[in-house]
């Protein structure tokens, strides 16, 4: 028993040396590949970045968001003289906390109006907001502002009248729901037990609406064990119906978009039933003297900032930083650093994802076509050009084919075409 206990804490001690002297700084921020007349915006680890017309690249700070955090600090700093007094005392004994905590606002989705006005949502535990960034002043309207609120897949209607966007519920459902672009009437147009998301507008069709679903498989408590292969659905919503446009057992078809021309573009790749076999068991039975130094490690760094206010390292960047080895593209968990060794590189930068993951462009006729591989995310611009992201870069597609490195960053989740 001493044993194992004296290995548990040299493994710590390790750790937290590794941690505070081995790993790299927070990599520098995205870097355009020269000036481009081409308006564009990415999201990287919940925050919002976007780039005008022949400009460089910006983070959006919202207005909204720093009037939260100085209210935080304004409602910290006039409680602070009850800290280490009987007013700090609740009730069994234990010392009040008079200090809010900092849960940052983050950006779940954004898209652009036909005036190149920005919409975006922001939320954190308590509210979400959908906001407006003017593109001639660069002032924050606020849209809508509701509790427990989680928007993601914004999109616009061609006309600039409706938007729609895929609602997060409790329980992993997700539901399309449409409003106007004021943000009022909004109501939810899908249910069932099934995430629902990416919806799209279908151009010079009215009353149609594209989206991609999945169904949920649960245990007898209610619990997700599994989740289905993705399909791209049609809403008529007319009529309220769902009609399937198109699936396979083997693929998931993600992000559907209908360019200028007609043709139905989608991300298809292979779809990965979870499985739980030998070669799982042993290496988690590997796996597990580490992951509990990883647990005795956090739940150390926990009372040092309880008590002490102050983390075991500092090293490891701030709290938003994404973990590279467990990111989240598509609804699928990503190795990063895996994926940088095994897949290929566009343009010398690396993709996050396989080249298993084609970006398609379908015709009426039901001819299929590769526009590009290692596509993580995309999106049409109204004149009809194509911009996608590998994770690491955003490309443009010319019309011979090939793609035009736009920019580059660490890590680019979703990216939207001005």
């Amino acid at each position: 028993m001493h044993v194992l206990l004296a290995l548990l804490i040299a493994g710590l001690v390790s750790y937290v040396i590794y941690r505070l002297y081995f790993l790299p700084q927070p990599p520098a921020r995205a870097s355009s590949a020269g000036r481009s007349d081409r308006a564009l915006a990415f999201l990287s680890n919940g925050f919002l970045f976007y780039r005008e017309r022949g400009g460089e690249v910006k983070q959006l700070h919202s207005t909204y968001a720093q009037e939260a955090l100085d209210r935080r600090e304004n409602s910290r700093e006039k409680n602070s003289w009850k800290k280490d007094t009987a007013f700090g005392i609740a009730a069994g004994g234990r010392m009040r906390s008079m200090e809010l905590p900092d849960k940052p606002l983050l950006a779940t989705s954004a898209c652009y109006e036909a005036t190149g006005n920005l919409l975006y949502f922001l939320k954190d535990d308590a509210v979400g907001g959908l906001f407006r960034r003017e593109a001639t002043s660069g002032n924050e309207i606020r849209v809508l502002l509701r509790q427990k609120l989680h928007l993601v897949d914004l999109n616009v209607s061609p006309d600039g009248a409706m938007l729609a966007a895929s609602s997060q519920q409790t329980g992993g459902v997700a539901n399309i729901t449409l409003m106007k672009s004021d943000g009022d009437g909004m109501r939810e147009v899908t249910g069932g037990d099934t995430v629902d998301s990416s919806p799209s507008w279908i151009p010079g069709v009215d009353k149609r609406l594209l989206f991609q679903s999945c169904g949920l498989a649960r245990s007898d408590e209610g619990y997700i064990v599994a989740q289905g292969n993705a399909s791209i659905q049609m809403l008529n919503m007319e009529s309220g119906k769902v009609e399937p446009v198109l699936e396979n057992a083997h693929f998931d078809y993600l992000k559907p978009r209908v360019d200028p021309a007609g043709n139905l573009l989608f991300i298809r790749r292979p779809f990965e039933l979870p499985r739980y076999g030998a070669q799982k068991m042993f290496l988690d039975a590997l796996l597990l003297p580490f992951r509990l130094l990883r647990a005795l490690f956090h739940y150390l760094n926990f009372f040092s900032l309880m008590y002490t206010r102050k983390p075991l390292t500092s090293a490891s960047g701030p709290a938003t930083q994404a973990d590279m080895k467990n990111i989240l593209l598509q609804g699928r968990r990503i190795d990063a650093e895996k994926a940088v060794r095994s897949a290929r590189s566009v343009h010398g930068v690396p993709s996050l994802v396989p080249d298993s993951w084609e970006l398609i462009s379908r015709t009426r006729q039901g001819d299929e076509r590769v526009l590009a591989t290692n596509v993580a995310s995309y999106d049409v611009s109204a004149d009809g050009s194509i911009i996608y992201s590998n994770g690491r870069g955003v490309f443009v597609l010319e019309p011979d084919g090939t793609a035009r490195l736009e920019l580059r960053d660490e890590f680019i989740g979703d990216v939207v075409a001005g």
